[in-house]
């Protein structure tokens, strides 16, 4: 059987990160970094430490895969093979990626939210290494969307700028916190899957409502509100959100929060199915924030996803959201 073009490219990228790994003695995500540059200017561009005859096996690589015929999928599916592998090699709890199975299905979303506006701005303010982003663009119909990220982790932020260059997405990429002041202006749309934890800085946390009374303040309840405050009037929010989001003590002050700034379109739980187990399972909360003379929708759209395989069922729920797209949008 003929491998795949994911396949070929990931053979060739893998190869090229475990030459540079060895050969400049760093791991394996920086190796792939380096690598993704180096394809994506088709030579090896930092030649000082590697060897002749790395070089020489480095470029013979990087020649061959500009010769492929790949789409930006096909770009983004083995580079993101690649990044799951470093990811394993050196596990951090910031280092996680959204499965593509939720990237594709908010595409879809957004497409719909969207599907009046030819051109939109988008922001994801915990882009990581820009999987989420890649998959939405990848499989949006808008030919114009100007696309944000920040990311406080240097490396992945590295990956999300070549994997963007490598599928041919122009990105604005901020190194930074991301709960510090953006240098971003508010945007159509924001995206994010929400990182999970505790935000260690209780002095910046002071300058948000949802700051805990005591102690170090939730992070996801701080992203909620720095993505409020980088979207436009009338904008939409597409948080991935864990599902026990309103369980916590902290969650009254943020469902109030909520109630004051923004309208609740859609909550839609994803197939637990989709999660090593049941408490990490997840939803798609989809908010829009209020603007004068824009009316809440009649009802909220609740659905519960089957499973992605069950092509029935999800045809199902596909024609439940066109139709409350139709209803109320």
């Amino acid at each position: 059987m003929n491998a795949t073009p994911v396949e070929l490219l990931f053979k060739a990228i893998d190869e090229s990160a475990t030459i540079l790994k060895q050969e400049l003695d760093i791991s394996y995500l920086e190796a792939l970094a380096d690598s993704g540059e180096n394809i994506f200017q088709d030579e090896v561009v930092e030649a000082v430490h590697v060897s002749e005859l790395a070089k020489k096996k480095l470029n013979k690589l990087y020649y061959e895969i500009n010769k492929m015929a790949f789409s930006r999928e096909d770009m983004r599916k083995a580079f993101q093979l690649a990044c799951l592998k470093g990811m394993r090699e050196n596990v951090q709890p910031n280092h996680q990626m959204t499965p593509d199975t939720i990237g594709i299905f908010l595409s879809y979303l957004i497409g719909k939210f969207m599907e009046n506006t030819s051109a939109f701005t988008l922001l994801d303010p915990a882009i990581g290494t820009g999987n989420l982003v890649t998959t939405v663009l990848n499989h949006l119909e808008h030919s114009a969307i100007e696309t944000f990220g920040v990311d406080v982790d240097d490396l992945l932020l590295k990956l999300c700028y070549v994997s963007a260059n490598l599928q041919e997405h122009s990105l604005h990429l901020f190194n930074q916190d991301s709960l510090e002041h953006l240098l971003v202006d508010p945007v159509d749309v924001v995206i994010c899957d929400l990182p999970v934890g505790y935000y260690p800085n209780d002095v910046r946390a002071n300058d948000y409502e949802l700051k805990a009374e005591t102690g170090h303040s939730y992070a996801h309840h701080l992203f909620i509100e720095q993505s409020y405050r980088h979207t436009k009037d009338g904008g939409y929010l597409f948080f991935i959100i864990p599902n026990g989001l309103f369980e916590s003590p902290e969650a009254p002050k943020l469902h109030s929060f909520i109630k004051d700034n923004l309208d609740i379109q859609a909550l839609i739980q994803l197939p637990e199915s989709m999660f090593k187990n049941k408490n990490a399972s997840k939803s798609i909360f989809v908010l829009q924030k209020k603007k004068d003379g824009v009316k809440p929708p009649k009802e909220v759209l609740l659905a519960n996803l089957p499973s992605l395989s069950n092509k029935q069922a999800m045809q199902s729920i596909i024609s439940k959201i066109d139709l409350w797209i139709k209803e109320n949008k």
